[in-house]
């Protein structure tokens, strides 16, 4: 059974994955906590915790509360920073099968830009994920991924910075994900993510207070899976560039939706939390799927809803 798919096709470097499955960022830390290294060597990709360009702290305690069929975060991007991680986590990888991509935040699009400066030729980093979820402190704290023309610039920014292949991760609060889809595209982005959480908040009616120490959080889990399967739908019928789907995948099946949606390739988040080797139980689902079905390539499901 082929499961490989490139996601980077037009990119020198390229990106090729074994197989469709990788782990959400921020929901694996840097794969090197889990107990199970040789097994995730079995994985498509590894994508790191958020990577900001000095170390963060995070947000204010408590940073987590579950939903129904979900979950509110608010970790504030706590990481240890990209020069620690170039020292500490890449020589790591580089002895890894499985590539690992590193996923980059800004606060500012020239922070973007350096940030990619410093992944660059570095042995163990096989691409570049870019959240453009963050605020733009240079603007007032709109999200650079709710602006097309914020979200073009942090594209062409980073692409300027590397060679490695750059994902941009594409933000669900705005009314349209295609017009900003359409304009990374243009800026050089060689695959997308889609997509990032929805924001949302929870209230203690005991204390009248918001739950989250940062009041909101970003909602992730099954419960946002149809608002990402529609989403996956739309945008990789508008690009020409490979869609990664994020966004409530749990099972074989759930992957199997998203790639008959369109997608090349899924990522497994939420569910790693109450299980590491969720990403791993999604590639098993996946293949015992398409053995069942007489698929012999991947390939051949991709964006069959569309058809």
């Amino acid at each position: 059974m082929d499961l490989s798919v490139e996601l980077a096709p037009h990119n020198r470097h390229g990106l090729l994955l074994a197989n469709p499955v990788m782990t959400a960022s921020g929901t694996f830390g840097y794969g090197t906590e889990t107990g199970n290294i040789k097994g995730i060597q079995r994985l498509g990709a590894i994508v790191c915790k958020g990577t900001t360009l000095h170390p963060r702290e995070g947000n204010a305690q408590p940073r987590l509360v579950e939903t129904a069929s979900g979950l509110l975060n608010s970790i504030g991007l706590q990481n240890i920073g990209v020069d620690a991680l170039v020292k500490e986590k890449a020589p790591v990888w580089a002895g890894w099968k499985v590539p690992v991509i590193v996923n980059i935040a800004g606060e500012t699009v020239k922070e973007y830009g350096e940030i990619a400066r410093r992944l660059e030729g570095v042995r163990g980093i096989a691409a570049i994920e870019v959240n453009i979820s963050c605020p733009n402190i240079a603007a007032g704290g709109l999200e650079f991924g709710t602006d097309p023309e914020l979200a073009l610039r942090v594209t062409s920014t980073v692409r300027m910075a590397t060679r490695l292949p750059v994902i941009i991760k594409l933000s669900p609060n705005v009314t349209d994900m295609v017009p900003i889809a359409r304009a990374v595209v243009d800026s050089g982005a060689d695959a997308l993510t889609v997509m990032n959480t929805i924001r949302g908040m929870a209230i203690d009616v005991n204390s009248g207070r918001p739950v989250l120490g940062n009041t909101f959080g970003g909602l992730s889990g099954p419960a946002i899976k149809p608002v990402a399967l529609h989403w996956v739908y739309r945008v990789s019928t508008a690009v020409t560039v490979p869609v990664i789907a994020c966004g409530g995948i749990v099972t074989g099946a759930d992957a199997v939706e998203f790639i008959m949606a369109g997608a090349s390739a899924v990522q497994v988040g939420t569910a790693s939390f109450a299980n590491p080797d969720a990403a791993l139980e999604v590639l098993d689902g996946l293949e015992a799927i398409l053995k069942s079905k007489g698929i012999t390539r991947l390939a051949d499901i991709i964006g069959i809803a569309r058809e």
